[in-house]
């Protein structure tokens, strides 16, 4: 009878092990209902996994993956087993699907101050967001009041620092629409651009020597 317990019991200890991935998968489902940490359509980022979510179920969350970067659907989807959703940090990023709080950098050599023109760059970045400020204003606040944290905008915000190699870098910050983000950034870099160069060549002007008279 001993020998049979015994037996039994390490009958028992394989299961559990063989099925501990699928147990865990049911208490992150569990989890999951319980404490509602996102809903269906909500952007999360799960560990490395970032997506809408589109459904789930007992075992996993499926995830239409997005890229952060661009804000735009990668076309892949992501099958996140449910015991992500216990030990890694889960992160709803639902604000994101209509405005965002959009960083970029622009890095160029020193050979020009960017101080010569950053007023003409803000004043740039805040036409680009006149047509949606109001809308922006009321959502930032929204989050705000949601969140009870104090957060950029939407007012853009320009600023000079310099690199760790000694570049000069431009970092921007805007509170826009999702979808117009990146549309946003090249337009502003575009705008950078074309001061910098001109800075630049009026720099260039005015190092040249001046022409000698001959007689």
């Amino acid at each position: 009878i001993q020998k049979f317990a015994f037996s039994i019991a390490a009958f028992s200890v394989a299961i559990v092990l063989a099925t501990r991935e699928f147990i865990q998968c049911v208490i992150g489902f569990f989890y999951l209902v319980s404490t509602r940490p996102f809903r269906i359509g909500d952007w999360i980022e799960v560990g490395d996994y970032v997506g809408e979510v589109s459904a789930t179920d007992w075992i996993k969350t499926t995830l239409l993956e997005v890229d952060l970067s661009t804000y735009e659907y990668t076309g892949k989807t992501l099958f996140v087993p449910n015991n992500k959703l216990i030990t890694s940090p889960i992160k709803n990023l639902n604000f994101l699907k209509r405005y965002v709080m959009h960083h970029f950098v622009i890095t160029r050599d020193q050979s020009v101050n960017p101080y010569a023109f950053i007023e003409q760059i803000t004043a740039t970045a805040k036409d680009y967001c006149k047509d949606f400020h109001d809308v922006a204003a009321r959502y930032n606040h929204m989050i705000e009041r949601r969140l009870d944290v104090a957060i950029t905008g939407p007012d853009p915000k320009v600023k000079v620092t310099t690199s760790s190699l000694g570049d000069s870098e431009v970092e921007v910050t805007i509170f826009c629409p999702t979808d117009r983000a990146i549309e946003i950034e090249q337009a502003i870099i575009k705008c950078f651009m074309q001061y910098w160069y001109a800075e630049k060549a009026k720099s260039a002007l005015s190092s040249e020597p001046p022409l000698q008279q001959t007689e």
